[in-house]
């Protein structure tokens, strides 16, 4: 007997309140990876009416006792990262010329930075660079799209993208940067069959009505980007359902960086450690590992060795090992799971130093995965969606699983 069941994800824009203050704090990364690649970044943001508070830890090594804002106007890009989310408008409150900034920025703590050198410390086990922070982190990749991640997250992100590039181009002028997305997708023995319903509410200027808008969206948007095989005669489709949404961004709500941590991952189908990306260098395994993990299973499934595909690491504080990797393929693997893991251990390393150097993680690059999700993008620079290592991964399980 078929088995069906909906799976709901949802997507935010730019101008969301959290987004913008994760945009503020992958910019501010950035710029200092640009000054300098050892940089160490924990860049936190808050958002609300017209106050912006960056604050967090940040040590600059190039700069030596120099203090970061004698090189970095981080007024300037603060300023910079709103505007270009498209907070410029007359009617916003929460508008890049005139946002109040306050900054609470402190060089990182050295009893992290200790557990974090490459080097010998009282009390530390070794001289290797070690974890930035304890905690889980998960990856995970499916052959539901072609870019190997779940259906309703990525359909949820390509009608945010739509969005954004249709208010930037000026198609619409009434639109305003606040949004979100919502796709309800149907699914029969694990496989998605169609979409229930799409959810968009985005945020306008006064004056134009619901009726433009709901259809603006319907035909300008949904039916442009979702595949036209899943949408039926019974797919709802809710737009703006509070009826306005003129008042929105951080004026309409408070927004805080890495508070949404299922939209930038797997829209819930694959789990999330609990720790944010958004404002952390790549020594924090909070975002490296991730990273890694995303690579691992994507590979995986790339190699034909499971349909699904979800890898846990945990980490110690000052310890360079994970002390756990795990693989689940959700009974889909191809080969016993122990070859699997096998393989995976033989072809990728899960040092902090290795990850930062398999994916290339010590440049200004992280700006670009801050919006509509930091996995399933096209970029040359997201060294982490590369399938590079499928055919090693493959041989390796395949050699694992004759010797079992």
């Amino acid at each position: 007997m078929s088995r069906s069941y909906i799976f709901s994800s949802e997507s935010v824009g730019e101008g969301h309140p959290d987004k913008v203050c994760d945009t503020i704090s992958d910019a501010i990364l950035d710029a200092c990876l640009a000054l300098d690649p050892m940089s160490r970044v924990a860049c936190e943001t808050y958002a609300k009416s017209n106050i912006v508070v960056i604050g967090g830890e940040i040590t600059v090594p190039k700069l030596g006792k120099k203090p970061l804002e004698s090189v970095l106007n981080l007024g300037k890009i603060v300023r910079d990262a709103i505007r270009e989310i498209g907070y410029h408008n007359s009617d916003d409150v929460f508008h890049a010329d005139t946002v109040f900034i306050n900054n609470i920025i402190t060089s990182q703590s050295p009893d992290i930075a200790q557990g974090v050198d490459a080097k010998k410390a009282d009390g530390k086990k070794t001289a290797e660079q070690g974890a930035g922070d304890q905690g889980l982190m998960f990856g995970y990749a499916c052959d539901e799209t072609t870019e190997l991640m779940p259906a309703p997250i990525m359909y949820a992100h390509r009608l945010g993208r739509e969005l954004t590039r249709l208010r930037k181009s000026g198609a619409a002028k009434w639109l305003r940067p606040d949004a979100k997305s919502q796709v309800s997708v149907e699914y029969v023995d694990g496989k998605p069959t169609r979409i229930v319903n799409v959810v968009i509410s985005t945020q306008h200027a006064e004056g134009v009505s619901h009726k433009e808008i709901e259809k603006f969206c319907i035909e300008k948007v949904i039916r442009k980007v979702l595949p036209a095989k899943m949408l039926t005669k019974q797919t709802e489709f809710l737009i703006n359902p509070t009826g306005r949404f003129v008042i929105g961004g951080p004026q309409g709500d408070t927004g805080l960086t890495g508070r949404k941590i299922i939209v930038d991952t797997y829209g819930g189908m694959g789990r999330h450690g609990g720790g944010a990306f958004s404002g952390k260098d790549p020594t924090k395994v909070d975002r490296s590992a991730a990273y890694m993990g995303r690579y691992v299973a994507k590979n995986v499934v790339a190699a034909g060795l499971a349909a699904r595909c979800e890898v846990q690491f945990a980490y110690a504080i000052g310890h360079p090992n994970p002390v756990s990797i795990h693989i689940d393929t959700f009974g889909t693997a191809t080969v016993p799971e122990q070859a699997i893991e096998t393989a995976v251990k033989k072809t990728f390393g899960f040092k902090p130093s290795e990850i930062i150097s398999q994916l290339k993680l010590r440049r200004p690059i992280y700006s670009k995965t801050t919006n509509y999700g930091h996995f399933g993008k096209n970029d040359s620079d997201i060294t982490w969606e590369k399938t590079d290592k499928a055919a090693a991964l493959k041989k390796a399980a395949l050699a694992a699983a004759k010797l079992k």
